[in-house]
């Protein structure tokens, strides 16, 4: 159960407004990985595609893309171009993490004097997650994230990275129940990330997915978690 006081925030069915998120302010979070404490990281929240740069947010598309390719861990068949990746991508927050120490995100001053390539993006691009309502309406203060880790950085523990600040901003937003949809039962990195931050399985969907690589069809657990 909420508090009365939440419950009266959510009356007003806050997340049917695009505005409820976009009002508000949400600081980075510099810190060192935790598999390599040598790497100084950040991760930058914004809730606009405006506040990112045109060559950064190619970065993002071409790893969601490769992810999709992939046909290992994401439900979609068909890449997306950029004005569908920023629609699907960045309808409401978005987390960006990025290797180096950027305290004031895209505003900070070695990011915004210099005019970084594509490729020197991709170097420093780690991961990104994005957070919205998992259901519609009277639903919509239940949220959900999307994952891309940079396929060539695996290794480094990113995954469980991005997890611990999504759930650092999901609760700052304002939502009280996490739910992730799809979790695929061949897909076991994932469901250690969840499992170790205390997420439950909530639910199992039979044969719900054509993987690539599978020789048939394959299930995927629900993961839930109070915010």
């Amino acid at each position: 159960m909420v508090s009365q006081e939440k419950y009266s925030e959510l009356e007003s069915l806050p997340f049917t407004k695009k505005e409820t998120v976009g009002s508000k302010t949400f600081a980075p979070v510099v810190f060192t990985l935790e598999k390599d404490s040598s790497r100084t990281v950040t991760i930058i929240p914004v809730t606009s595609s405006d506040a990112v740069p045109r060559e950064l947010i190619e970065v993002l598309r071409e790893e969601f893309n490769f992810v999709v390719e992939e046909g290992r861990t994401y439900p979609y068949e068909n890449s997306l171009n950029h004005e569908d990746f920023l629609k699907n991508w960045f309808s409401s927050f978005v987390a960006i993490l990025l290797e180096g120490d950027y305290p004031e995100g895209f505003e900070s001053a070695e990011l915004k004097n210099q005019q970084l390539t594509q490729e020197e993006w991709t170097t420093r691009f780690l991961g990104n997650f994005y957070i919205k309502p998992n259901y519609a309406g009277r639903c919509s203060h239940v949220c959900n994230a999307g994952f891309i880790v940079n396929h060539v950085k695996r290794g480094l523990g990113l995954g469980k990275e991005l997890g611990r600040k999504y759930l650092h901003y999901a609760p700052q937003i304002g939502y009280v129940y996490s739910v992730f949809n799809l979790v695929f039962e061949t897909n076991p990195a994932s469901m250690r990330i969840w499992d170790g931050l205390g997420f439950e399985r909530i639910g199992y969907v039979k044969n719900v997915a054509v993987l690539k690589g599978e020789k048939n069809l394959v299930g995927a657990y629900l993961y839930g978690k109070d915010l």
